[in-house]
């Protein structure tokens, strides 16, 4: 039983961390200012980013939480950290107290781990499968 639980835990701690990103950037500085913050980190089309960096974060992290769509949620964050690391925090070194990018790869790393774990049988992708499988089993007979 350590292993649902295990993946259940790690699924809500990233998937808060990323919908508390989302919501900062809606909130609490606002996507403008993300928007200026990523143009002056020259990230091609800083507003469009910033936009679709924040929705992502907001609603992925839910996703993540409830364990729903967790393949594409996960590919989606690992892509989106890499994005990141190119453009914000590979030249700054590894720490977080220099911009570095130990807490990107942190994450890719983890949502890489969510994408391929199947979230556990406490995720509800996994509900949902066996949801299915037991219709599709009562429509055969």
């Amino acid at each position: 039983m350590a292993r649902p639980i295990a993946l259940l835990l790690a699924r809500v701690a990233l998937g808060f961390i990323f919908f508390a990103h989302g919501w900062e950037k809606f909130v609490v500085s606002g996507i403008d200012a993300t928007a200026a913050y990523l143009r002056s980190e020259s990230v091609p089309l800083p507003w469009v980013a910033a936009l679709g960096t924040a929705i992502l974060e907001l609603v992925g992290g839910a996703a993540l939480v409830l364990g729903l769509l967790l393949p594409v949620f996960g590919m989606l964050f690992t892509l989106d950290m890499l994005g990141a690391f190119i453009f914000v925090h590979a030249d700054k070194g590894i720490f977080v107290s220099t911009d570095g990018f130990e807490l990107v790869l942190g994450l890719a790393a983890a949502s890489l781990a969510i994408a391929f774990s199947g979230g556990g049988m406490l995720a509800a992708d996994s509900r949902l499968r066996r949801h299915r499988a037991k219709a599709a089993e009562h429509a055969v007979r």
